[in-house]
């Protein structure tokens, strides 16, 4: 049985896309300070193991509580943000992630000295869990303003805002540990976040109605629920969220993603000094860091692209083609042998692992969750992606501990593997309704355009067939 198919995307007026624009791309930059108060942990690893003589080990044990909390969390925040509304959540979060760094700051430059590993471990938990809100209050809010058939492309476009997140963290980072006290790498990011919180309230607005345009038919797994604005209740989760076979599978995905995304941004700092000599400051460095923010707004496009254009908005078939890319490019950077290539690499590592994120936890989630309970998917696609990102902290650390950086690529690859076989597992999968069920491989469907001749209206009664078959 073919599913059937989104209707056509609306034509928006220049009024309604001015009024979107000024809704998506505040919560844009403001994910972009989230990830710049996340990963500062990230940038700083060498300089925080060096300040208090800890293992590699020592030092994923704060990540790892951070990955685990985030992935409790958004299990439990998705259901509350789609009852509580995307706005409220994301400025909690703001407020909680920007008052978190700037204790954090505060602290280090005080002369932190007593149970340093305890205390950064359990804050570092807590501003993950504030920071837990983020993706789900801004797939909540997005949902309702984009068609199905235009989120693969704008889920592109979004991946810029969030890569630049990365620039921040990474090159302004650098930037802040190569001048300033390294504290600061803390402080500057707080400031910027509570900066977004003072916009975000002002300019964003939960659903088109809100801002004073009226609501339409997204196409996606609840566009037949559109009129009920009630929120999600448990029983329509568990009916069409908690149940569904295909929402379990993308789960499973992102388990894999998590582990490969953490496995190279949570290490590759570390590996670039003591493996490459490469060092915050350095020419090479800024290759790194600037190739994040390149590769994933790369990623993010070129994964929207297909996935609109070539694969019909279907999105497993790009992340099956991503998955394998990641395999090659972990490859080449396990291989690299001089600073110049493991440099460029990290970039194109983070070209494949950004895109299959973002089409899975960012546009597979709206699509499937539905505009009622896309940030409950998104908060389960993201909880076990951080479930398998806490096994990168300690875990991984302890192992790079044991047998050194030449296993550290090798290590990740098998995550890529078995992400790519699930992708094979939902190739034909898309939205119907809220039950989602895994199509058979069937010819295409003619477009449905307005038919203006005797082939096209044959089509559209052809299409109009396999629908009801």
């Amino acid at each position: 049985m073919q599913l059937t198919p989104s209707a056509d995307a609306p034509i928006h007026s220049p009024e309604y896309k001015k009024r979107r624009f000024q809704n998506w791309f505040p919560l844009g930059l403001t994910y972009a300070t989230f990830y710049m108060s996340r990963y500062n942990l990230n940038v700083s690893s060498t300089e925080i193991m060096s300040h208090f003589h800890w293992s590699k080990a020592q030092f994923g044990i704060i990540a790892t509580a951070g990955f685990w909390t985030y992935a409790l969390s958004v299990i439990f925040n998705g259901p509350l943000t789609d009852r509580i509304g995307g706005k409220r959540a994301i400025l909690t979060a703001a407020l909680g992630t920007a008052a978190i760094n700037a204790l954090v700051g505060f602290l280090f430059m005080g002369g932190w000295g007593a149970k340093v590993l305890v205390g950064m471990s359990l804050l570092y938990a807590v501003n993950m869990y504030f920071q837990s809100f983020g993706a789900l209050s801004i797939v909540k809010m997005n949902a309702p303003w984009f068609h199905v058939k235009e989120r693969g492309i704008f889920g592109g476009v979004f991946g810029i805002m969030i890569s630049s997140g990365y620039f921040l963290a990474m090159t302004v980072g650098g930037w802040i540990l190569s001048t300033l006290p390294w504290y600061s790498v803390f402080l500057i990011p707080s400031a910027l976040v509570l900066m977004m919180y003072l916009i975000d309230r002002v300019l964003v607005a939960n659903t088109p109605k809100e801002a004073g345009f009226a609501n339409f038919n997204t196409g996606d797994a609840s566009s037949d629920l559109a009129h009920d604005e009630k929120p999600a209740d448990l029983a329509y989760l568990f009916k069409n969220v908690l149940t569904n076979p295909v929402i379990a599978t993308l789960a499973m995905a992102e388990f894999c993603t998590g582990f490969v995304r953490q496995g190279v941004l949570l290490w590759f700092v570390p590996f670039l000094k003591e493996v490459h000599g490469i060092h915050h400051g350095d020419a090479l460095f800024s290759v790194a860091s600037a190739g994040i923010t390149i590769g994933g707004i790369a990623g993010g496009l070129l994964c929207g692209f297909l996935s609109d254009k070539i694969f019909q908005s279907r999105r497993p078939p790009v992340a099956f083609i991503f998955y394998m890319g990641q395999i090659v490019s972990l490859l080449a950077l396990g291989w690299a042998d001089k600073p110049a290539w493991a440099a460029c690499l990290i970039g194109f590592n983070c070209m494949w692992i950004f895109g299959v994120h973002g089409m899975l936890s960012g546009t597979a989630s709206m699509d499937f969750g539905g505009t009622k309970a896309a940030a409950t998917v998104t908060g389960i696609l993201d909880g076990v992606q951080y479930i398998a990102a806490g096994l990168t902290g300690f875990i991984l650390g302890k192992f790079l501990d044991l047998w050194g950086w030449g296993m550290w690529t090798y290590m990740i690859i098998p995550f890529s593997i078995m992400g790519g076989l699930l992708m094979l597992r939902l190739w034909n999968a898309t939205p119907k309704n809220t039950k989602v069920r895994l199509a058979t491989v069937t010819p295409p469907i003619p477009p449905a355009d307005v038919p203006s001749s005797a082939p096209q209206r044959q089509n559209e009664e052809k299409r109009k067939e396999l629908v009801a078959s």
